[in-house]
């Protein structure tokens, strides 16, 4: 089954490559390929997806979609845009840029920022010089993206530069009688002392099949920094697989959120390399599933170089038949002295049939370390809904109000104020008797 899902999307790209002709990324694309073929989709006899089977993402032939599709999305969009949020805006249907629906004016002198397709014929030589070959051991969807690279964002940012107001890339999808294939692609590269913050926003329909399978590709140079934010809100049939590759160079610093609340089967997938001395990052995530969703985060931090820090803190909350995975990897490499870091994860299981599967783990290499890493699976403080009942709060009220505390600890580490009340609004939507709890909480 899998050997035939690969030569569809083989067979998938040499089409797209006879149409587009010998662009300027046809080799990297046939490398790509080529290697993907070799890879082939992972399989749960393999360690990091042991619990996490892609077989149902293999069982639909996703195709490319057909170029200048126009969808009544103006609802979802408006769904998308987070209230009293100032920024520059990107927004993709269905991968695709639509330039009537984004703003970009009154970017800092010398930015760039651009939807790939144009890139790729004006910036060749940087974005060849920032994707590069995949690794032979790569996420084999980082290298079907590489593959299949079309459409997505390069955002640029010159030395000593400041952008005050964030970078808002909202992908909508979804709308089309079609099972397709997005695979945006997202280069981030900040020169020294830059600083910027962006949001990742993924909503889709409920009534359609499709598979997003996005990759960001974020390189500081000394002194920059990143803010990142992922809400990942597809529609309930979809197949969401997500890449975010990190490189930190000297005292760079990178502060990153994830949010997971949609989708059917979703993967997560973060590596950061701190590469050089000073070099911080901080991973927040929030992953909420019901139904029967699959939700999957794994992280690999690699400290390369001394005086490095690392902090992670992901909670879920999982109802139904949902299923959460998390898998943290830190290693510690033998030059890495003087590393700090710190993993915790904690989850919240509201059904006798939710499941999680969580895997922290640790290789240190170097001996003048400081390094710890924890988890929780549990569920709700009986002790804490008695006084909430004895209060005269109902019982469905009090778990809602409870479950809602639980997910607020990453909720309020959001320093964006538009984001966090939108992730607010979002969460407590979610759960039963939404205004009334929002009396209690907000």
């Amino acid at each position: 089954m899998s050997d035939t899902a690969v030569n569809h999307y083989v067979s998938e790209l040499h089409r797209l490559q006879k149409e587009m002709g010998c662009d300027n990324l046809a080799r990297l694309r046939e490398a790509a390929i080529g290697r993907f073929q070799s890879q082939g989709f992972p399989s749960t006899r393999q360690e990091n997806w042991k619990y996490t089977d892609v077989r149902p993402l293999t069982r639909m032939p996703f195709s490319l979609p057909e170029t200048g599709m126009v969808a009544d999305h103006e609802a979802w969009l408006n769904e998308a845009r987070l209230p009293g949020l100032d920024c520059h805006e990107l927004v993709f249907v269905n991968g695709r840029f639509s330039a009537e629906l984004s703003r970009t004016d009154g970017l800092p002198e010398y930015v760039v920022l651009k939807n790939l397709a144009v890139a790729l014929e004006e910036d060749r030589t940087l974005i060849e010089s920032l994707i590069g070959e995949d690794n032979a051991d790569s996420n084999p969807f980082n290298t079907l993206n590489t593959a299949f690279i079309l459409d997505g964002v390069l955002l640029s940012v010159p030395t000593d530069c400041i952008i005050d107001i964030p970078v808002h890339l909202i992908y909508l999808s979804g709308f089309s009688d079609e099972g397709f294939a997005a695979h945006p692609r997202n280069i981030i590269a900040l020169e020294a002392n830059a600083s910027v913050t962006v949001i990742e926003n993924y909503v889709g329909a409920d009534n359609s099949r499709y598979f997003t399978n996005t990759v960001t590709d974020a390189f500081l140079q000394e002194n920059s920094s990143l803010t990142h934010y992922k809400l990942q809100q597809e529609g309930r049939g979809s197949y969401h697989i997500g890449n975010f590759n990190i490189l930190q160079a000297a005292s760079s610093r990178v502060y990153s959120h994830s949010i997971s609340l949609g989708g059917s089967l979703v993967r997560n997938d973060i590596h950061a390399e701190l590469k050089a001395e000073g070099a911080e990052i901080a991973l927040q995530g929030l992953y909420m599933g019901t139904g029967k969703q699959h939700i999957d985060n794994h992280t690999r931090i690699d400290h390369l170089s001394p005086s490095t820090q690392s902090r992670e803190n992901y909670r879920g909350v999982l109802n139904d038949q949902a299923r959460g995975v998390f898998n943290g990897k830190v290693v510690v490499h033998k030059d890495a002295q003087k590393t700090d870091a710190a993993q915790s994860n904690a989850n919240l299981l509201l059904s006798d049939f939710a499941e999680v599967d969580t895997k922290p783990e640790l290789e240190i290499y170097a001996d003048d370390v400081k390094c710890s890493h924890g988890t929780t699976v549990g569920q709700l403080d009986q002790d804490m809904l008695f006084y909430l009942r004895s209060r005269a709060i109902d019982e469905e009220t009090a778990r809602s109000i409870l479950t809602y505390a639980f997910a607020e600890e990453i909720i309020t580490q959001i320093d964006l104020q538009p984001v966090r009340e939108y992730l607010e609004y979002r969460v407590i939507g979610r759960l039963p008797d939404a205004d009334l709890i929002k009396e209690f909480t907000v």
